[in-house]
């Protein structure tokens, strides 16, 4: 059995649960994918960007505590997530998630599952 996403540093259940939407299962596939990938899957997925839960995400695949990321390391993982997040185009689900609220309409991504 593979490890579980939340078995990598930082990494807790809120954090594996994001993964399993966007199809993230184990720990060696967050690893494979790397954290740019990751973090951009997470986000077509209907993630909302937050800078912090991304370097928590690098440092945790680097082995690291999730503050120690400082200075110019920081400053240039910020442009990366800045990137990151202008190049994502949210899936259609998450869209028309967005959509309904923005309405009014309340639904969850379970909410779209075929029954």
């Amino acid at each position: 059995m593979s490890d579980p996403v939340s078995s990598i540093r930082n990494l807790g259940p809120a954090f594996e649960q994001a993964c399993t939407r966007a199809g993230i299962h184990s720990a060696q596939e967050l690893r494979d994918l790397g954290a740019d990938a990751a973090y951009a899957r997470l986000l077509q997925f209907g993630s909302r960007p937050h800078f912090i839960g991304y370097y928590v995400l690098v440092m945790g695949l680097q082995g690291r505590p999730w503050n120690d990321c400082k200075g110019e390391e920081k400053k240039a993982l910020r442009k990366r997530f800045d990137a990151i997040k202008a190049s994502v185009s949210r899936a259609p689900e998450s869209q028309l998630i967005s959509d309904l609220d923005a309405v009014g309409v309340r639904i969850t991504p379970s909410d779209l599952k075929p029954v």
